[in-house]
């Protein structure tokens, strides 16, 4: 599973906002959901933000090992 938590940490320390996703850069809404949701994005995504926010993936998503049910 991958998650986005640090995603939101980043941003915070960036000082980027939702709105600033939004507004100044066009991300959609929809997007912002799936992220928070820790549901499944492309690595385009994770591509731009990492860009946008000048850092590094594990900056933005931690991956956790699927454990068995």
């Amino acid at each position: 599973m991958i998650k986005y938590d640090k995603l939101w940490e980043t941003m915070k320390q960036k000082g980027v906002t939702k709105y600033t996703l939004t507004h100044k850069y066009n991300i959609s809404k929809s997007l912002l959901f799936r992220l928070k949701y820790n549901q499944g994005v492309n690595m385009n995504t994770i591509d731009m933000l990492c860009n946008i926010l000048d850092c590094n993936i594990e900056d933005i998503a931690t991956h956790y090992k699927d454990t068995d049910k």
